[in-house]
């Protein structure tokens, strides 16, 4: 059976890749970490001029990338996981659960570093979002502790490339946040149910 497209995960890929080319081509790869990244700081008060408002942060933030290897990396796993996650719980699903993972790993990293000047900046909160949700939709084959054995696997490999990014990117003003990829992770675990369940009463009613 031919599985439908995966439009909401192209259209995450398109709209990424296309803030980090634009934020490049003028000039604001820097400056624009600082005004429209997440400042864990900014919570407690710490004030950044011309800043977009801090509720919106860890959505812009995901838009947001400190090089070529970090968004290549990112978009990889996106369209990797995000496809069977879309067909699974279906666009809006997909959608939900990226937001949802984009602001709970924004939480986790304000409260691992509540007083950090460091922008927490990139997609891959939101994606640990899709690789929890992929670990638990497709993991299911295995039975038990064999099954939650493949959900560690699949956080560490995941949490390892995002320190071989980090090692990339050195030098840049951000740096790996772990607690984000952790919170995202549990995130995706915790909401795939939830979705999944809503998705299967659109298709009854």
């Amino acid at each position: 059976m031919r599985t439908p497209q995966p439009r909401a995960t192209l259209w995450l890929l398109g709209l990424t890749s296309a803030a980090w080319l634009a934020a490049v081509v003028l000039g604001m790869a820097d400056s624009i970490s600082e005004s429209a990244g997440f400042i864990p700081a900014r919570v407690g008060g710490y004030e950044v001029a011309d800043a977009t408002p801090l509720w919106l942060t860890p959505l812009t933030a995901t838009f947001i990338h400190a090089g070529i290897v970090h968004l290549g990396f990112n978009m990889l796993m996106l369209g990797y996981c995000g496809r069977f996650v879309e067909f699974g719980l279906g666009k809006r699903g997909l959608l939900i659960l990226y937001v949802a993972g984009a602001y709970v790993a924004a939480a986790f990293q304000f409260f691992w570093s509540p007083y950090s000047l460091i922008p927490m900046v990139g997609a891959s909160g939101a994606i640990s979002a899709l690789v929890g949700a992929y670990a638990l939709l497709y993991g299911r084959r295995r039975e038990g502790a064999g099954m939650w054995l493949h959900v560690v696997q699949l956080a560490a490999a995941w949490t390892f490339v995002q320190l071989l990014v980090g090692f990339a990117t050195l030098g840049s003003d951000t740096s790996v946040a772990i607690a984000a990829h952790i919170g995202g992770f549990i995130a995706g675990l915790l909401l795939v149910r939830p979705l999944l369940y809503v998705r299967a009463r659109q298709f009854r009613l």
